[in-house]
């Protein structure tokens, strides 16, 4: 009987794979998009080669250095971003020859990254907030537990995993024009892998409904690996992660490693990596501007850290101009489908229990969240990566700044946290800062809830702001997961 069944899985796998070489042939030319062997981006031994920019040329900064998107100024070279010094009256980081920087992060959020991420002894974890308004970095933390210090705020060395989905997601509302009702239906399963049965249209399997908006929420790998295999040209994809940041130097004050894409030729491969799956690789820094840009409405601009510099003299070296540089990157309408999408990971999907308390109450009521996580395991080291990138309020509220932010959090297979819960609790202090109604600080509960909780109704804060840690988690290693918190069979209408 099982070699039966097993007979049968075989058969219907190479069932799938011959469906989608029938309906997606490969070229002659040496891929299936026509591309030369030559052409393909090779992998690395540590990660994958920054990709060729759609032109087919090298990596380059584009149009991005003629709008004032230049790298890092020369007079900040050797800026140290590693010893940031914070005191109240702000922060300041070194420059070689004791020359000094005055830095535009605030004091209490730089404080509170650092605090979140050494006192969970993660192995590796980076925070990177944003003003979307004027481009400063408002925290910049990067800890690793043991090893030599590292700037992980600037490295690409993190697979993307799902939030590669806000690319997808970007090239399907502007090259195909998708809204976020547009509606998938799919068979269900692909939580943990994509296989070629995943991607084959069959009405008989495909039962599970979802919209794209829901789609995002949830991170359902098969719908966004289907919808760029049938609506999605390689090039449309490419050249959206290219005016995302992908391949580029990132213009920052220091040198941010680029972000890469890899668009394998082969169609399975390709729908794995629009969902999210290996193929790419993401830097704290380049995950933020992602946000910034999405929350500027499709306008990107020029992320910086350094207000002013003196020499070891004290004598000004530099200053930052006094009008952030600007480019617009997709259109508004296009960049507002896209954050209507990510709202739905806060209201219903993969962060929606990070985002409220132990009685369901949400953490910052009244201030909508745009967001997006991402969670892809190593199958070598077993290490689990967790992101979390979006900005808020993603709809206006009165006398409210916008924030954008990026957390990235790697695990051992036994976990306590996620990047989304650093998230939260650093949008909380930004909040609370700015004495909206109802938000309070890490660790510290409002009177209506301590009330709640001592009359035995539901806990003031969720086990992750408690002093006691969460029982760890533990994750089988060598499995690669895009949406741990996602249900492979939502609560979807049925065909």
């Amino acid at each position: 009987m099982r070699r039966w069944i097993l007979g049968l899985s075989a058969a219907a796998a190479c069932a799938g794979l011959l469906y989608l070489v029938r309906k997606y042939p490969v070229s002659q030319t040496g891929g299936l998009f026509g591309a030369s062997g030559s052409d393909q981006v090779e992998e690395s031994s540590a990660s994958h080669v920054a990709p060729t920019s759609p032109d087919g040329k090298a990596p380059r900064e584009t149009s991005a250095s003629a709008a004032g998107f230049s790298g890092a100024p020369s007079t900040l070279a050797g800026l140290d971003l590693l010893h940031i010094a914070v005191d109240d009256e702000g922060t300041t980081a070194p420059l070689p020859n004791q020359g000094v920087a005055r830095l535009s992060l605030d004091p209490e959020l730089q404080r509170t990254a650092n605090s979140l991420l050494a006192s969970r002894h993660l192995p590796l974890a980076a925070v990177v907030m944003v003003d979307p308004t004027t481009g400063h970095v408002l925290a910049y933390a990067s800890h690793v537990e043991s090893g030599p210090a590292r700037d992980l705020c600037a490295e690409a060395s993190a697979p993307a995993a799902s939030v590669f989905k806000i690319v997808t997601g970007t090239a399907l509302v502007d090259a195909e024009g998708l809204g976020p009702d547009a509606r998938e239906c799919y068979a269900g399963g692909g939580m943990q892998r994509i296989s070629a049965l995943d991607l084959a249209d069959n009405p008989r399997r495909d039962r599970w409904c979802i919209t794209l908006s829901d789609a995002m929420g949830k991170s359902i790998n098969p719908v966004f690996a289907r919808l760029a295999l049938r609506r999605l040209k390689p090039k449309s994809l490419e050249e959206t992660a290219f005016a995302y940041g992908f391949g580029q130097k990132v213009p920052f004050d220091v040198d941010v490693q680029p972000s890469s894409l890899e668009l394998p030729p082969e169609p399975l491969e390709y729908a794995r990596t629009a969902a999210g799956f290996f193929h790419t690789t993401l830097s704290p820094m380049q995950a933020a501007a992602i946000s910034t840009t999405l929350a500027r409405g499709g306008e990107a601009v020029r992320l910086r850290i350094v207000r002013e510099a003196m020499d070891g003299e004290g004598k000004p070296i530099y200053a930052e101009p006094e009008k952030p540089s600007l480019r617009r990157i997709m259109k508004p309408e296009t960049a507002q489908a896209v954050a209507t999408m990510m709202e739905h990971t806060i209201t219903e999907g993969t962060s929606y229990r990070a985002f409220r308390d132990g009685a369901g109450r949400p953490f910052l009521r009244g201030i909508a969240v745009a967001g997006k996580t991402g969670t892809l395991s190593d199958p070598e080291s077993g290490r689990l990566y967790t992101w979390f990138t979006g900005f808020a309020p993603s709809r206006p509220v009165a006398n409210v700044k916008p924030v954008a932010i990026a957390t990235l959090v790697v695990n051992d297979p036994a976990w306590s946290i996620k990047a989304n819960v650093v998230a939260r609790e650093m949008l909380r202090t930004y909040f609370a800062q700015q004495g909206v109604e109802h938000v309070s600080r890490p660790g510290v509960a409002l009177s209506s809830q301590r009330q709640h909780a001592s009359r035995g109704r539901g806990a003031a804060e969720p086990p992750t702001t408690r002093k006691s840690p969460e029982p760890a988690k533990r994750l089988k290693p060598g499995q690669p997961v895009l949406s741990a918190m996602a249900s492979s069979r939502p609560r979807t209408s049925r065909r």
